[in-house]
Parts: structure tokens; sequence; C-alpha cells
């Protein structure tokens, strides 16, 4: 048993926050991922060329780099613009938004690739179909092409999730007190930093296997609705 010298509440609740960012930058992601690949397959050349350009840039610089850029960029972005209407105190971000947005929005170009795939998977006959009954664009999405679609998604939007919630521990470099953060200052006060750091890997793991868990269970529940249907 980890003696963690009075810091274990602390580690826990940051632990709370960490699980917080990472479910509310997943919803994020999914909404841009979703938003995105729609773009891509689109035929308008705008919403395709801002889509392409979009992923691109996020997929080719480290993930370290970008919450960085976005971070200090998007406060400095934010205080230009609040001087150029007039508001000259300084606006400090706070620090949980900002690694929300941030890591929602890498992340969206990820998952936006996994759902382009699914999306070209699912059988185009039907959704004509769909549009053939007089459908809208809006109802073939949300009764034909989602619910298909994220069944081809499944494997490829897991591994992106465990990887999101493994990346929520660079919220730490912009100041959110999530674990992994108080781990750092529990390992400074009391100069055993393998301890901390062993705790908050631990907690990670635990995490991570419940994910997967429950990532098999929807895998297992999809495939025998594909065999219900067959």
């Amino acid at each position: 048993m980890l003696d963690l010298h009075g810091y274990g509440q602390s580690i826990l609740s940051g632990a709370i926050v960490t699980i917080e960012v990472a479910l509310l930058s997943l919803l994020l992601s999914m909404v841009l991922g979703i938003g995105t690949a729609l773009a891509k397959l689109s035929r308008s050349l705008i919403a395709k060329s801002v889509a392409v350009v979009y992923t691109t840039v996020i997929r080719g610089i480290p993930d370290l780099v970008l919450m960085l850029l976005i971070f200090f960029g998007g406060q400095m972005l934010v205080n230009e613009l609040a001087y150029m209407v007039g508001y000259e105190d300084y606006i400090d971000i706070n620090p949980f938004v900002a690694g929300v947005l941030t890591i929602g929005f890498i992340f969206g170009a990820y998952m936006a690739e996994t759902f382009r795939g699914a999306i070209l998977a699912v059988d185009s006959g039907q959704l004509e179909a769909a549009r053939a009954y007089g459908m809208t664009s809006l109802q073939v999405f949300r009764r034909i092409l989602f619910p298909q679609m994220m069944r081809h998604a499944l494997p490829g939007f897991g591994n992106n999730w465990l990887v999101l919630l493994k990346t929520t521990a660079l919220v730490s470099i912009i100041g959110l007190d999530d674990m992994v953060r108080k781990a750092s200052l529990a390992a400074g006060s009391t100069q055993k930093p393998f301890t901390f750091y062993l705790a908050v890997s631990v907690i990670f793991l635990v995490f991570t296997s419940i994910s997967v868990g429950y990532l098999q269970w929807l895998e297992r529940r999809y495939s025998a609705s594909l065999r219900r249907e067959a």
C-alpha cells in the first residue's frame, strides 16, 4: 500500500478533475470530428479545404506544442480583441476551460478521420432510400447514418479515447489542478516523486482498464445487433 503522506485526498480530487476534462474534451472532439468528417465528404470546396487544413495541421504538430500554442495564442487573441473594443484589464482564461477546448480541438482532427472512414463504410443505398422516402438530411443522419457509422467507428473511437484520456496529463502545464499537478506539488513537498507519480500511473491504469472493458462490451453489443439483423 502506497503511503501518500496525507496527500491521498488531494490526488483523488485531481483525478476527478482529470476525468471531467477527458469526458468534456471527448464530447467536443466528437462534435468537431463528425462536422469535419462531413465537411471532408461534402461537395463544397471551401468546407473540404478547411477540413483538410485543420486535420493536416493538427496531426502534424505534437500535442504538447499544440496545447501551448492554442492556450497562450488563444489568451493573446482574447486580450487583443478585448483591447480593440475598449476593455483594458487583462483577461486570464480559466485553465479548465482552456484544457477542455484545447484537447477537444486537437482530438477533433483524429476523430474526423475515424468518422470519415466509418461514414464511407455505410451502405450509400440506404441513405438514398431514406431520402427517397422524404426524410430530411437531419433525419437521415440521426436515423440511418449515425447509428451505423458508430458501429464502424467504434474500434478507432476507442483508441482515440484512450489516447485522449492519457493526454489530459498535459493540462498540468497550463496550471490546471489535475492529478498530475497535484502529484507534482506533493512530490516537491515530500521529496518522494516516485511514490506520487506511481500513484497517478495506477489511477490512469484503472481509468483505461475500465474504458477498455466498457468498449469491449459496446463492441459485443453492436456485433450481436448486427448478427440479429443478418
